[in-house]
C-alpha cells in the first residue's frame, strides 16, 4: 500500500467518534473503547505501514421484512469503513443526482417519499391528468454486484493512492474467509441460495449491513442515474438503493426507456427483477420505500402497519413501550395516516400503557 497521508490520526479519531455514535452499548464497542487509546493507534501504524488487513465478519439472519443474510464488519474494521468515506464520499455526492437516495446525508426515506410524491403531482399536473409510473428492482443486487466494475468507479474520482489502495483493500475482501455464523442452520436455509453471499463468485457480492456496501452501491449505480437523467432524459425519477420509479403520461416511452435502462445494466453486470417489474396508470398507486402514494394522499404500507401491530401486540412488556413510539414515529411519515395512529392506539392501550390525544406517543404504565 502507497505511504498514508502524515495527518491520518485526526481523521482516524473522528471515524471512530462516528462509527460509535449509535453502537456504543454494544460489546464489539465497548472493547474497543475500553483501551480505545492503544487500539486507535494500533489501527493508525497498520493503516500508516499499509499492513491493514480486515478482521472477522459476523453473519446472521434477519426475517423482517424477509429473510436475508446481515455481515457486520468488527468494529475496528467498521471505523477504517468511517475513515474512508468520510474522505472520499463528498466527492461522489456532488455528482449523484438529486434522485438518488439512501446512505446521503439527508436523503433517507422520507426524502424519497416526498420526492416521488412532488415528482407524481408534477407529472399528472396535481391529480388533474392521467399519468404512468415503470418500478423496477435489480435481481439479487448487493450478490450481484460485481467489485471489478465497481473498482474502475471508483478510480475515477479517487486519484489519491492511499486512499485508492484502502478502498480496494475495503472493496474486495472476502468476508467468507473469516466469518463466524451465528444462528441455526434452519435460519440460514430460509434465505434463498441465490441471495447467499455465501454462493457468489469470488469476484462479485458485498456483504449487506456495512457502510461501505451502502455507499459503494450508490457509487455503482451513479452511471445508471446519469444514463436515466441525461440520455433517456426521462422527467420524472427517482431510486432509493435498488428501488427505481420512473414517470411519464405515455406508457409506449416507458417500455423504451425500460429497454435502454437494461442495455445499460448489461454493462454494469446487473440485470432487472421481471417479477418485480411494473408499469400501470399512477392512479391505481405507487408502493415505494414503505409508503403507498395514491391520489391526493400518502399512506405507510399495508403490510407495515400490520407488522407493526402484530409486534406491538406480542412485544414482551418491557419492550412494548419502546417498539410502540418506534412505530409510531414511522405512521407520523404518512400525510394521512390517523387511522392507522388510531388503530395501533388501540393495541398500545391494551397492552396497559397510555396514548396521548394526538395519537403519536405511548407512556410506560404505572405499573
Amino acid at each position: 500500500m502507497p505511504s498514508a497521508e502524515s495527518n491520518l490520526f485526526a481523521p482516524l479519531v473522528q471515524a471512530y467518534l462516528d462509527c460509535r455514535r449509535n453502537k456504543r452499548t454494544s460489546a464489539s464497542a465497548q472493547a474497543f473503547e475500553e483501551h480505545v487509546e492503544r487500539n486507535l493507534f494500533d489501527l493508525h501504524e497498520e493503516l500508516a505501514s499499509g499492513e491493514y488487513r480486515p478482521g472477522r465478519s459476523i453473519c446472521f439472519v434477519i426475517t423482517r421484512p424477509k429473510p436475508r443474510e446481515v455481515w457486520a464488519a468488527g468494529f475496528r474494521d467498521r471505523v477504517v469503513h468511517h475513515l474512508l468515506y468520510n474522505h472520499i464520499a463528498p466527492r461522489f455526492h456532488a455528482r449523484f443526482v438529486a434522485d438518488s437516495c439512501a446512505c446521503i446525508p439527508r436523503r433517507g426515506t422520507l426524502y424519497a417519499a416526498r420526492r416521488l410524491e412532488h415528482q407524481v403531482r408534477s407529472s399528472t399536473r396535481n391529480w388533474s391528468r392521467p399519468s404512468n409510473y415503470l418500478k423496477c428492482d435489480l435481481a439479487n443486487f448487493f450478490v450481484s454486484i460485481n467489485k471489478t466494475v465497481l473498482l474502475e468507479q471508483l478510480r475515477r474520482r479517487v486519484f489519491e493512492p492511499w486512499w485508492m489502495a484502502l478502498a480496494e483493500t475495503i472493496l474486495m475482501h472476502d468476508p467468507r474467509l473469516d466469518v463466524e455464523v451465528r444462528g441455526s442452520q434452519r435460519e440460514l436455509a430460509r434465505v434463498p441460495a441465490h441471495k447467499s453471499l455465501f454462493n457468489a463468485l469470488a469476484t462479485h457480492g458485498l456483504p449487506i449491513g456495512n457502510l461501505s456496501s451502502q455507499f459503494f452501491a450508490n457509487v455503482l449505480l451513479d452511471d445508471l442515474d446519469q444514463h436515466v437523467k441525461h440520455r433517456i432524459r426521462a422527467p420524472h425519477y427517482i431510486r432509493y438503493v435498488d428501488d427505481f420509479v420512473l414517470l411519464h403520461e405515455d406508457a409506449a416511452w416507458l417500455n423504451r426507456a425500460r429497454e435502454s435502462i437494461e442495455n445499460k445494466l448489461s454493462g454494469l453486470d446487473l440485470r432487472l427483477n421481471p417479477s418485480k417489474t411494473i408499469l400501470q396508470p399512477i392512479s391505481r398507486g405507487i408502493d415505494f420505500v414503505g409508503h403507498l402514494i395514491k391520489p391526493w394522499r400518502r399512506t405507510t404500507r399495508q403490510r407495515t402497519m400490520t407488522a407493526a401491530l402484530q409486534r406491538v401486540a406480542e412485544a414482551a412488556p418491557e419492550d412494548v413501550h419502546q417498539t410502540a413510539n418506534s412505530y409510531f414515529g414511522l405512521l407520523r411519515q404518512a400525510t394521512h395516516s390517523h387511522n392507522d395512529r388510531a388503530a395501533l392506539a388501540n393495541v398500545v392501550r391494551q397492552r396497559g400503557h397510555a396514548v396521548n390525544a394526538a395519537l403519536t406517543k405511548a407512556y410506560r404504565s404505572k405499573a
